[in-house]
């Protein structure tokens, strides 16, 4: 209840009674301190914020081409990842390079540590639709990782799914497998001729593909 001062006024409405209490209305009000520990805590947060960096695995590289893609073999918890890189993300779509782009980016590897360079020396005659194939499983599922000659002297390089009643399916994703199923698919392509040098005037020019991005936690397998 309000209470009356010695000088007949309510104690909150009296200037002199008033004074220094905190019933003064020019008295401001002190800011509480900061503990040392809320400091410390903040500037641990704020430089852990700065300090945290997108990680990227070694890689080799082919490209970039007419699209702006740019083709990876990145070495990822695993094996290796194989993709398509178009603005700094994952392109969804089965990897295609120029066949005339594949010893550079095979030495590259090799230099690297991310794979072994594959034999591909071969007497075997050029092929227009050769293909070289490393069978393996997906699950439940048979799968095959695929270097396949395409029009226009290129290579795709992608995981094919055999599907119960359905036969088999072209993955339209990054290949996300060990090192060993690469240098398997591309020796057995080289056997088969899918890799033999284009011949003089042969078009090289590598056709549009699919521009999707992944969400960067994606792991593209």
């Amino acid at each position: 209840m309000p209470t009356f001062c010695r000088h007949n006024r309510f104690t909150a409405d009296c200037p002199i009674c008033s004074k220094g209490t905190v019933l003064d209305p020019n008295l401001k009000p002190s800011r509480p301190r900061r503990t040392s520990s809320t400091r410390s805590g903040g500037a641990r947060r704020s430089a852990a914020s700065a300090g945290a960096t997108v990680s990227r695995g070694v890689f080799a590289s082919a490209g970039p081409y007419e699209d702006g893609r740019e083709l990876r073999l990145e070495k990822v918890p695993g094996g290796l990842r194989l993709a398509a890189w178009h603005a700094g993300q994952l392109v969804r779509a089965a990897p295609v390079l120029e066949l005339r782009d594949l010893p550079g980016l095979l030495a590259e590897a090799a230099e690297k540590d991310l794979l072994s360079l594959p034999a591909l020396g071969s007497e075997a005659e050029p092929s227009q639709d050769g293909q070289g194939a490393s069978p393996g499983r997906s699950g439940e599922l048979r799968d095959e990782l695929r270097v396949e000659r395409l029009e226009g002297e290129r290579l795709r390089i992608a995981r094919w799914i055999m599907r119960p009643n359905r036969g088999w399916e072209l993955q339209e994703a990054p290949v996300m497998l060990p090192p060993a199923r690469f240098t398997q698919a591309l020796e057995a392509a080289a056997s088969n001729g899918a890799l033999a040098a284009a011949p003089s005037g042969a078009n090289t020019r590598l056709g549009p593909v699919r521009s999707e991005p992944i969400p960067p936690s994606d792991p593209g397998t």
